[in-house]
């Protein structure tokens, strides 16, 4: 049903499938109920199977347990530990996706059928048996999810077999989504819900869940009907198709090659300008199709423009984040201009004659830095050694959270022998579980880094006496492997990127909700949802927090005061450029889904003002991703990150009873409230008051541009 896993998965969209699948409700509840739902994001597969004595479980060996045969598939573990949180990574097979997605599928049309007839509008009636469905669902959808992924971001054992068997598949996924985000009578029963005597009986968070679904069940469709119904389900189906496309020409157009003299550094910046824009690769009339048919949709759901549909599951509306991000262009353009002089002046009184071209900024940029602060990441990596970074993340978890982090290695199953495993304690208790895969694997690893669930805190899932089952993660890095006695050496972007996906796990696994359908990142608007990962990443500058993991790897030594100052100095080297750089993007993302009518006569690239510039036909994030009309979602995020780090600098960085005070409260709020309470609210209540750009400009050191 919309909503029940979107938030969950809008990490993780386009999945793959596992044979770890909650096979045990096809024997209890496949004529009472539905297998697996999903809205928007995906939809999973279930390994059929039926009883017999035959087959022990793989994991649990049998003992004391049912036992069962596959019809067509490896062996499937038991009913207990089907129900476990922890999957077998390893037990994928790609030859077992399309036959288990249409076998699942039938089975779950019929059984929608009759889940349908039966609906009491309930929390109990309606939403914890959703809840378990959509929980397993997303639970069996995120363990192959992880191992392959069509879009942007994650996958880690990735494989063509597996890829062609998820593309087989799609339209037939996005087909019993759709009939799902439709269903009148579950739309009815919520409705009712919402109407009906109980709700004045449910909490604050309860009754967000039901709103954000009723939201998701108008914006998936469910007022549409007959021509209009057929066309918005069309559209969405060549969406997705679109999406894939696009994502796929600009994986086949990348060529990854380095060029150093002018002449070749120019060949390279125009190859990466016009990537995907010629030829069969050629991403513009996939750009053209997909904003025709998202301005469609929106007129069909009665919204003036793509970008305002957007905004109705964001936390911002569409002039606040217009206005934000001309505030931020205002404040970033003199600091650009004054870089750019910088910068040409640089090259100037190293022989460069003339204008700088584009292709001319980066390299002149990087040198100008190298001579201004004198640092680099190869000065810095014997202090960055991955076992240390741990250990430092770590104390500072303990520090601002109040909890304690211990190695589980041996205690779950994984997926390569490099991942590691991670129990969190609160007061001695397990509070959740994460995974860590830190080094890159290029055959079959994907760049990048990643966190996203394996499953989410809930109390219907409470397992061993508990009042809640444990939410667990996982997190994903790309960085460069141990070699010999000698550990991993990050460079500071890597200890950044590791700081920033913790505070993604850390909101997954802290939260304090009990109901699924809100715990954690589930439900958090997505412009919201990077305020905890961004946050984390202004510790990596504190020294107190740098002291507890940045010691030389071989001596001992800790980050010497001068080579910390050249880090700080660095940090807001070219922020004017950065800055407005990534504003326009935004810029242009709402002005495409806004006023951009397609076959009007002007083109995509009239509305980028840069004839010769394709980039438009790489921006993956806006056309194969979760960010189209939304790419202001990471500067608006980054307000509301830096203002919270200022509460910290307010109360004083060297004053440790106060920073602890202070981490507490941003864990009871930010990181406990998940999507059961509105961002603004949850912001207000750590911070006694809406967030303002104040903290993101000083940070930025652009302060006195504006």
């Amino acid at each position: 049903m919309p909503g029940l896993v979107i938030k969950a998965m809008q990490r993780v969209l386009n999945r793959a499938l596992s044979k770890i699948l909650p096979a045990a409700l096809m024997v209890r509840l496949v004529q009472k109920s539905v297998i697996g739902l999903a809205s928007r994001a995906a939809l999973g597969f279930l390994l059929v199977y039926s009883l017999a004595l035959t087959s022990p479980c793989p994991i649990c060996k049998g003992a004391g347990q049912v036992r069962w045969e596959a019809k067509w598939a490896h062996d499937i573990p038991c009913p207990k530990c089907l129900d476990s949180p922890l999957p077998a990574f390893d037990a994928v097979r790609p030859e077992d996706v399309v036959p288990g997605i249409r076998e699942v599928l039938a089975r779950q049309h019929a059984a929608l059928d009759e889940l349908e007839k039966g609906l009491q509008p309930t929390w109990s009636g309606i939403v914890d048996p959703l809840e378990r469905i959509a929980d397993r669902m997303a639970r069996a959808w995120g363990t192959v999810s992880h191992l392959k992924a069509r879009w942007l971001f994650a996958a880690v054992k990735d494989n063509p077999a597996l890829r062609e068997a998820v593309e087989e598949v799609q339209p037939e996924k996005v087909k019993l989504s759709l009939r799902l985000s439709q269903s009148q009578p579950l739309y009815a029963a919520f409705r009712a819900l919402k109407d009906g005597p109980e709700w004045a009986s449910l909490s604050e968070a309860q009754r967000r869940a039901v709103d954000l679904e009723l939201r998701d069940f108008v914006l998936g469709g469910v007022a549409l009907e007959g021509e209009a119904r057929d066309r918005f389900n069309a559209i969405q189906q060549e969406l997705s198709a679109l999406s894939t496309k696009f994502s796929n020409n600009v994986l086949d157009a990348t060529k990854a090659f380095k060029r150093l003299n002018r002449a070749l550094r120019e060949e390279l910046y125009r190859a990466n300008i016009t990537r995907a824009s010629a030829g069969a690769l050629d991403n513009t009339p996939v750009i053209e199709r997909t904003l025709e048919l998202r301005r469609e949709k929106a007129a069909l759901l009665g919204y003036a423009s793509y970008a305002e549909l957007s905004m109705a599951s964001k936390m911002a509306t569409l002039g606040e984040a217009q206005a934000l991000l001309e505030q931020l262009r205002a404040a970033a353009r003199p600091a650009a201009e004054a870089d750019l002089r910088d910068v040409q002046a640089f090259a100037a009184g190293r022989g460069f004659q003339g204008d700088l071209a584009h292709w001319d900024v980066t390299f002149w940029a990087e040198r100008l830095k190298e001579d201004k602060y004198s640092i680099s990441d190869e000065e810095l990596r014997p202090f960055f050694a991955l076992p240390n970074v741990l250990e430092g993340l770590f104390k500072l978890a303990n520090r601002l959270f109040g909890v304690t982090i211990e190695a589980a290695d041996g205690q779950a199953p994984i997926w390569h022998p490099d991942v590691r495993f991670f129990a969190v304690k609160k007061d001695g208790q397990p509070k959740a579980y994460f995974y860590l895969d830190p080094y890159s694997r290029p055959s079959e690893k994907r760049g990048g880094a990643w966190m996203d669930e394996v499953c989410g805190q809930s109390r219907l899932f409470a397992q061993d006496g508990q009042s809640v089952r444990l939410p667990v993660a996982h997190m994903v890095c790309n960085q460069t492997p141990p070699v010999g006695d000698k550990p991993s050496l990050m460079t500071f972007r890597e200890v950044e990127t590791l700081f920033h996906e913790f505070g993604h796990a850390s909101q997954h696994m802290l939260t304090q909700q009990e109901e699924g359908l809100i715990a954690g990142i589930r439900g958090v608007e997505w412009d919201a949802v990077e305020l905890p990962s961004q946050f984390m990443e202004n510790w990596c500058y504190d020294r107190q927090t740098l002291d507890g993991f940045a010691r030389h790897y071989e001596t001992g030594e800790k980050l010497p005061e001068d080579l910390y100052q050249r880090l700080l100095a660095a940090r807001t080297y070219r922020s004017g450029s950065m800055t407005l750089r990534q504003v326009h993007f935004a810029l242009l993302d709402l002005d495409l889904h806004t006023n951009f009518v397609p076959g009007q006569g002007e083109s995509i690239f009239d509305r980028d003002r840069k004839a010769q510039d394709r980039f438009l036909c790489g921006f993956s994030h806006i056309f194969a991703g979760g960010y189209s009309a939304g790419y202001f979602s990471y500067k608006w995020a980054e307000v509301l990150s830096a203002d919270a780090f200022a509460a910290f600098e307010d109360a004083g960085l060297d004053d440790e009873a106060a920073v602890k005070e202070t981490g507490r409260r941003f864990a009871n709020t930010v990181l406990a409230l998940g999507g059961g309470r509105a961002p603004h609210l949850v912001f207000e209540d750590f911070r006694g008051r809406q967030p303002t750009v104040d903290a993101l400009l000083r940070h930025n050191n652009l302060v006195t541009a504006a």
